[in-house]
């Protein structure tokens, strides 16, 4: 197609500088670039505790149950997902779904295995998360491989982690928690600093490396078995430093995609109000998106088994006079039932800011895969997992649904399609037995 006088180039608004100058995508730009490939991308978010899924159902309490009573395209939603009843063309409910090797584990230590299917019944053996599966192959194409965000920050510890993603030798990857400081780091790569200083500054990152792997190879011989194996841990961890270095050395001279940053909120307080403090979070997501800086995302919305300050958003949110984990041990169904509703209006407002950005390939939503939900059902049980599929429509993903496997159907299955459809050709990952059966991914 020619290019007309009203067409616009997007590198028009990359020549200036600050958010003065920021545009979304217009429909005037299409014609005038080579869109490409339409990105594909994956987000994963956890909610701790489980949701109100008993597993004997009484008549009154019907109606604060996670899963609707339904299967199939006429099913209905009860209290817990009524917000997201705008959104049934986007997503598919997924019921009856666990990892063999977690479902005689209590919920709270099953987190840890959430997006590995690893095993840590007896000795802790976990595996690569799916996120970094995904991140080792569309993460080649943006600034960052991955985000791993959560709540509180770090690792925490073995049972009760506080980040959903773990690296090829099944360690936990440090997640990041303080909004400006994420927005600071990724979404202004150069500082205030020129590109020049911003390069050396990349290049003493290197030289630091290089010194620190050249001393660990001579201690390494000194090393008795137990210090090798944490040393193989840091090193590990380093090799990933210096591969972001490089990276970040060849993304230097390519602008930033401008984007509008008005939705972001960092004058908040997690101690004061939850929801802005979710919701910022989420839009610093979707900005991620946009901006095209990673294609991978995991967020763990709040800790387990009653740590952080994630376990008070219940008394912020709703009124309680109990925490989140306190409320899953309370026998109050209601009371269960009105938090997971409101966890599921953060998650409905997401969705919805995934939806109505568009870049040039159409909504961030129809190019990204989005799986919510926790690692347990009632009274910590991990079997029968609440998950919520949501997004991907351009990515061959059929919704409107709610779908129930048979118990023995693992939930890394899922994961198996979910990566073919972003396109990383697996046919098996963790203790998978093959493809997620049905039409979702057909």
């Amino acid at each position: 197609m020619s290019k007309k006088s009203w067409h616009l180039d997007r590198r028009t608004f990359l020549r200036g500088t600050g958010v003065a100058c920021a545009l979304p995508y217009l429909e005037a730009m299409g014609a005038s670039q080579n869109k490409g490939e339409a990105p594909k991308r994956m987000c994963f978010l956890y909610f701790p505790n489980g949701a109100c899924e008993p597993g004997k159902i009484k008549e009154e309490t019907k109606q604060y149950r996670f899963f609707p009573d339904q299967e199939g395209r006429d099913y209905k939603n009860n209290f817990s997902l009524e917000p997201l009843n705008g959104f049934r063309d986007d997503m598919t409910i997924l019921g009856g779904l666990s990892h063999p090797r977690s479902r005689q584990l209590l919920g709270h230590i099953a987190g840890d295995t959430w997006l590995t299917g690893g095993d840590v019944r007896n000795t802790y053996k976990n595996n690569i998360s799916i996120d970094q599966v995904a991140a080792g192959h569309i993460g080649k194409s943006t600034r960052y491989p991955s985000f791993a965000l959560s709540a509180d920050g770090g690792v925490g510890y073995k049972s009760r982690v506080t980040s959903l993603s773990f690296d090829s030798m099944g360690n936990a990857i440090p997640t990041e928690h303080r909004h400006r400081e994420i927005f600071e780091r990724y979404f202004n790569p150069n500082g205030t600093g020129s590109t020049e200083a911003r390069r050396k500054e990349l290049q003493r990152g290197r030289k630091i490396v290089d010194l620190v792997f050249g001393n660990s190879k001579d201690l390494q011989r000194k090393l008795g078995k137990s210090d090798k194996e944490k040393m193989d841990q840091y090193l590990t961890s380093l090799n990933s430093v210096e591969k972001q270095i490089r990276k970040n050395e060849e993304w230097l001279d390519i602008p930033l995609k401008k984007a509008d940053y008005s939705k972001l909120n960092f004058d908040l307080d997690p101690a004061k109000n939850a929801e802005t403090y979710i919701r910022s979070m989420y839009d610093l997501i979707v900005l991620a998106y946009e901006m095209d800086l990673t294609r991978v995302v995991t967020y763990q919305i709040a800790r387990e088994d009653g740590m952080g300050f994630g376990e008070n958003y219940p008394k912020l949110a709703i009124g309680a006079k109990k925490g989140h984990h306190g409320i899953s041990h309370s026998n109050d169904p209601k009371l269960w039932s009105t938090y997971d509703n409101w966890l599921v209006q953060q998650y409905a407002y997401f969705l919805g800011r995934m939806k109505e950005v568009k870049d040039e390939h159409g909504s961030i939503l129809d190019n990204t895969q989005v799986l919510y939900g926790s690692s347990q059902a009632h009274t910590h049980n991990a079997r029968n997992l609440p998950l919520v599929l949501a997004g991907g429509k351009n990515m061959g993903i059929k919704h409107g649904s709610y779908q129930r496997f048979e118990n023995k159907t693992p939930m890394t299955n899922l994961f198996v399609s979910m990566l073919n459809s972003a396109g990383v050709q697996r046919s098996k990952f963790s203790d998978s037995t093959g493809k997620l059966p049905g039409e979702i991914f057909s």
